[in-house]
């Protein structure tokens, strides 16, 4: 614990441990919670009555706007995000995540992040274009203060910490798992957080983008969406569908993770179909990124296009399928016992089933026509997410709460607490779909008295009073176990999974030794294990120099490869954040030169980072236990750091792809294109950047051979620091020759592709400062090579991303005559 362990007072501050962490991502996220549901009931007391005179158009328009925004982006991802923070190294036999200072950073800008948000909301000016802020409503034009903005900017820094969990996540399963724990045997709650991880690295960077575009739109003029200067408003659309229908199962997938862990628990037998659900879970991944058009069926899509989005969105009921089907024969198959975390499962099969049932409906292209932006829209999205996100968490909460506390709970309110949530949520939103198929579209305010939904409203507004009356019961039970629980000694569930091996509450190294798995990790015995494990019996069943050390293995056959050795408490993630939210308050209040300056301190701060950690010596394999001696992370290849820098370019490959789309997809179906010409004033400096990239590239790799050789590779790596800084002086130059990016979005979007690269530019100059730095310090050999590894790999992909983007600045207006 003098290792592993946290100070009291401000050192909590400094805190980077998973545990530390997870509970504050959760104790966050039940507090947007309880705003988002605060909001509900203020939008069902508006809509309880025609011509209510609750609130106006323009507080209620901010009502909506906010309880969406809060739920979808400030509760449900940062909800599952500190479950898996605080569970996944538990699960699978780690001590802690790969990258804890990222961990620690991103949940400081998720705070910041939701603060800024919050305090909009309180001062009066918070977001009012619907959470989904659809162009052209949220332009300029149409939202002219800074209520579009704080939405722009503020979920913009949120996703920082969605990025930064997706990267940690994908990581730590990959590389951090028990020994013998092969990808086979992992916990099924792995396979699901997987899969999550993956699709978050590739679903939300088309948003990112899309919110700084529409940023830049409305802060510099730059038409992206401006049909009347070569842009368009649909492309907004398709930009946050590319994020929001895979979010809909990046939601549900962590809750269903969660049920397929509890399930068989209380079915008490194995999980059925394991292999299947993986499957299933691999292949709604896939799908969940070919239906963003599910939501766009109205908007002139051809036909043929129609009947593909349709086909997609009603094939991805079958990997949902699987599942249900899988924990239904689980519970055939076992001898079921009822607990508190039952009764939410129950719950949560009627609701979802009901929900999945009216989305393949809403699959169907000609019910979508009639049902589009009604209330039965609204009831189908309550009744997935509700259904297939809070009750399974609401299970999941119960289950786990004890292993948070350390104590079972006493008070059964819980029960009272879940019929009236399922009584009121049903009596919410049921009839919604009475209200939308009798033709009440959603978004409104207020409503005529003479449509017949006067009834079907009031009762709606009824069951949100009762099902926000069962939320209070199970706040008040949850502090009531804090309180007055009963502690228990080890796994009261009879569980077959590892987080139950261990002390409750944990202690901030989980494990005492690291255990060696022979089985599929959800059919071990935790209370035998946990004796072992307490006794020191593994791996890594000591402490060695003071350092914070965990196993890493290979991806596949899950045998030891590596000892990891974890950074130890700093203030450098809170102090990043805090200077990152000053970037995002200087844009917010168009103090660029703030913002500016404030950027680069946090470029600082990240070269802060890396200076002290790692070794000055090569020291070979060292002892691990159980006669096994690995060498450290720092002179292998397959180090935890270069797959994280591999998951990074995986985001930065996408938010590329969706730049490219844009572009694509403007020029073919926006109008007035190609628009004004610069000639061929453009290809000298073209060709000059483009060069400076590549030869950049090659010296990189120089750099790499030569530190291999035994050499000193100061010299290659100072010539790849000039060569990137001469790549963007000429990428300026382009910039400045290009025709006016205010004029025409052919001219915005070349811009757009060269700041993009400009930026990858200089942050391969700063990845040439690092490495001198660390090479200065003695952190760098032939055989601790990875700061050139990683260098190398960012040359590569800036080469590729860079020449593409110059390829398409002066190709796209060529391919725009041609159209034309």
């Amino acid at each position: 614990m003098a290792i592993w362990g946290t100070g009291p007072g401000l050192q909590r501050l400094a805190a980077v441990n998973h545990n530390i962490l997870g509970r504050r991502f959760i104790v966050v996220a039940f507090f947007f919670f309880a705003v988002g549901g605060v909001l509900s009931m203020l939008i069902r007391a508006q809509l309880a009555t025609s011509h209510s005179a609750f609130v106006g158009p323009e507080i209620y328009n901010q009502i909506f706007t906010m309880h969406g925004t809060v739920m979808m982006f400030l509760f449900a991802i940062p909800m599952f995000e500190g479950l898996a923070m605080y569970l996944l190294p538990k699960l699978i036999g780690a001590r802690d995540l790969a990258f804890p200072r990222l961990t620690a950073y991103g949940f400081w800008c998720y705070l910041f992040g939701g603060g800024i948000i919050l305090v909009a909301m309180l001062m009066g000016v918070a977001p009012d274009g619907g959470w989904f802020m659809y162009t052209p409503l949220s332009s300029r034009p149409y939202t002219p203060g800074i209520n579009a903005d704080v939405w722009l900017l503020g979920i913009t820094f949120v996703e920082i910490s969605a990025v930064t969990a997706a990267v940690e996540i994908t990581v730590t399963i990959l590389k951090m798992r028990a020994p013998g724990m092969t990808l086979a045997r992992m916990p099924i709650f792995a396979w699901y957080m997987l899969v999550t991880a993956g699709m978050m690295l590739v679903g939300f960077p088309p948003l990112i983008l899309g919110s700084i575009l529409l940023e830049m739109e409305r802060a510099f003029d730059l038409p992206f969406f401006d049909p009347t200067r070569g842009g368009d408003a649909l492309l907004w659309q398709h930009l946050f569908w590319l994020f929001g229908h895979p979010e809909v199962y990046i939601i549900f997938l962590p809750a269903a993770g969660a049920l397929s862990t509890i399930i068989p628990t209380f079915a008490r037998t194995p999980l059925v179909g394991y292999r299947a659900i993986v499957a299933a879970i691999v292949a709604m991944g896939f799908l969940s990124f070919g239906l963003w058009v599910h939501h766009m069926f109205t908007v002139g899509i051809p036909h043929l296009a129609l009947a593909f989005f349709s086909a997609a969105s009603a094939l991805v009921a079958i990997p949902t399928a699987v599942q249900i089907f899988s924990w239904i024969a689980t519970l055939a198959q076992g001898r079921p016992r009822f607990d508190i975390p039952m009764l939410y499962v129950a719950g949560f099969f009627i609701v979802f089933v009901m929900g999945g049932l009216t989305g393949v409906m809403l699959a169907m292209v000609p019910f979508n026509a009639q049902a589009h932006d009604s209330y039965f829209v609204v009831a189908h999205l309550h009744y997935v997410l509700v259904g297939g996100f809070v009750f399974p968490m609401l299970a999941a909460a119960y289950y786990w709460l004890p292993h948070f506390t350390g104590r079972l709970p006493v008070f059964k309110l819980s029960i009272p607490a879940f019929w009236l949530i399922f009584i009121g949520f049903n009596l919410t939103f049921f009839l919604m779909h009475l209200t939308g198929l009798m033709g009440m579209p959603r978004r409104i305010y207020t409503y005529p008295g003479n449509f017949g939904w006067d009834w079907l409203n009031l009762l709606s507004s009824v069951g949100g009073f009762i099902l926000t009356s069962g939320f209070v019961l199970i706040l008040v039970d949850i502090v009531l176990q804090f309180r007055l629980g009963l502690p228990f000694r080890r796994d009261p569930w009879q569980a077959g999974t590892l987080e139950w091996a261990m002390p409750t509450p944990p202690p901030a190294y989980n494990f005492a030794a690291i255990p060696r798995i022979d089985r599929r990790a959800d059919q071990l015995e935790p209370h035998r294990m946990g004796a072992e494990i307490a006794a020191g019996r593994g791996y890594l069943g000591f402490t060695r120099l003071g350092r914070q050390e965990t196993l890493g293995v290979d991806m596949m056959t899950g045998e030891p490869d590596q000892v990891i050795v974890l950074p130890r408490p700093t203030f450098l993630p809170l102090i990043t954040a805090l200077v990152t939210g000053v970037v995002f308050l200087g844009l917010l209040f168009k103090l660029y030169w703030l913002a500016a300056a404030a950027a680069l301190c946090v470029l600082g701060m990240f070269l802060l980072w890396p200076l002290e950690i790692g070794q000055k010596r090569d020291t070979g394999p060292i002892d691990i236990g159980e006669g096994e001696a690995v060498p450290v992370s720092d002179e292998v290849g397959a180090s935890p750091v270069w797959w994280g820098t591999l998951a990074s370019l995986a985001v930065d490959a996408a938010l590329f792809a969706s730049l490219a789309f844009g572009a694509l997809f403007l020029l073919v179906i926006a109008p007035g294109w190609p628009g004004p010409q610069a000639g061929a004033a453009l290809w000298p400096y073209a060709a000059a950047a483009g060069l400076a990239m590549v030869v950049a590239a090659l010296v990189r790799r120089r750099a790499e051979a030569v530190n291999g050789a035994g050499g000193s590779p100061m010299v290659p790596v100072g010539a790849a620091l000039l060569l990137h800084a001469g790549a963007i002086v000429a990428l300026v130059l382009l910039g400045f020759n290009l025709p006016d990016p205010t004029a025409h979005a052919a001219g915005a979007v070349c811009l757009a592709l060269i700041l993009y690269a400009i930026v990858h530019c200089g942050v391969g100059c700063l990845l040439s400062i690092n490495t001198m730095l660390r090479i200065g310090g003695g952190f760098v050999s032939a055989i601790r090579n990875v700061d050139f590894r990683l260098g190398r790999a960012w040359a590569d992909f800036t080469v590729v991303t860079g020449l593409v983007a110059l390829a398409l600045v002066l190709g796209v207006p060529a391919m725009a005559e041609v159209l034309r």
